[in-house]
């Protein structure tokens, strides 16, 4: 792969995605089944236009059929699939192109994903990369019959359990995934998306209220400590913003965010991403806040330079201003979060520490999470 992308000042190389692999080491294997001589790389021209030199990295003829593999290439991403073979079994047919998928791909069961309930996990755009690929050597082989195509990703299944592909109904093996045909360094749009397919998939089965989490750390406290089942979670990482944009998109009834300070207090200040390399000011907030309430300009330069969002708030709390400020940071969050979505849904957000515990709730948090208690109860 020649292609490039700079992330972070850094120049990282892109990478092909699993559909792109798949289309390539069909076409490959329709080859042979015509009858063709095995070919060491295949050219494969990606939905946004960048032609692909793509190495098959085994060949196997059989009497009518054939099979190729392609080993994945992630470039730069840090991608669980980097280095895994993707292969194709191409049979002649009678007529029409039928694609399914094989040992290491998995199967959807749950409604809101890309492929309907019981069909394999190979979603629209590979398919159709699959299709134009062995429609390609069907022309250049003056060939009129038809293909069956099966993809499969030898150890796919043992690699799913590490994604999020249980959690999304896909079960038994890896998805065909990519609507690019590239494999961009460390997406953001491949994030967001996940995020997406995981509020799809709740929508799809009847959830009209996401409970979302930045991460590990909120599931494990609201497990631990809220007591409440988190097994129908929606992950947002740091897209705050977008998971609100979607949820009211998909026409959910309520989102309530558990986090920790450290992320939410940036939501404070309405900032909607809270990765560092976009946007900070935790401690200034809270340095400003405790001022606001009292505090001397020394507590409050010393709130400041804290290193930690826990050092900050222990100042605070020496100074008995604890409460105070996080009602203010929860007013806050409220505000920016009913702002995003300008009513379509409810939100509410809950604020937690590992060492202080709940330090707040904004918006309509109690009451959201009072009902996620009473579903957990049901379960």
């Amino acid at each position: 792969m020649t292609l490039y992308a700079i992330k972070e000042g850094k120049k990282l190389r892109c990478g092909y995605t699993t559909g792109s692999c798949a289309a390539a080491a069909a076409k490959a294997a329709a080859l042979l089944a015509l009858g063709q001589d095995a070919v060491p790389a295949v050219q494969l021209q990606t939905p946004r236009g960048e032609v692909l030199t793509i190495d098959i990295v085994s060949c196997q003829r059989f009497p009518r059929q054939g099979r190729c593999a392609v080993r994945k290439d992630a470039g730069d991403d840090p991608d669980i699939t980097d280095g895994v073979q993707v292969a194709a079994h191409v049979s002649l047919t009678s007529g029409g192109i039928v694609i399914a998928g094989g040992p290491g791909i998995g199967r959807v069961t749950k409604p809101g994903l890309s492929c309907p309930v019981g069909e394999w996990a190979i979603n629209p755009v590979p398919r159709q990369m699959i299709r134009t690929a062995v429609e390609d050597i069907a022309r250049q082989c003056g060939y009129t019959g038809g293909f069956a195509v099966t993809i499969s990703i030898p150890g796919g299944e043992e690699l799913a359990r590490k994604t999020f592909n249980p959690r999304l109904g896909i079960e038994g093996g890896l998805s065909v995934l990519g609507t690019t045909g590239i494999v961009e360094p460390m997406s953001e749009r491949a994030l967001v998306e996940t995020i997406h397919r995981e509020m799809d998939s709740r929508r799809a089965a009847g959830e009209k209220h996401i409970l979302a989490f930045f991460g590990n750390y909120g599931v494990d406290f609201s497990r631990d400590v809220l007591q409440i089942d988190t097994e129908k979670r929606v992950t947002i990482s740091n897209y705050v913003g977008e998971s609100l944009d979607y949820g009211a998109y998909c026409g959910f009834s309520d989102l309530l965010l558990i986090g920790h300070a450290g992320k939410l207090i940036k939501v404070a200040q309405g900032i909607m991403n809270t990765h560092s390399r976009y946007a900070d000011g935790r401690t200034s907030f809270l340095a400003l806040a405790a001022m606001l309430h009292g505090a001397s300009p020394a507590v409050g330069q010393a709130v400041y330079d804290s290193v930690t969002t826990d050092e900050a708030l222990r100042i605070i709390q020496d100074e008995g201003l604890l409460e105070p400020v996080m009602a203010l940071a929860c007013r806050k969050i409220a505000y920016y979060m009913e702002q995003r979505v300008h009513g379509a849904l409810r939100t509410g957000a809950l604020l937690f520490s590992n060492v202080y515990g709940v330090l707040g709730y904004a918006g309509a948090a109690e009451e959201l999470l009072t009902l996620h208690r009473q579903r957990s109860e049901l379960l």
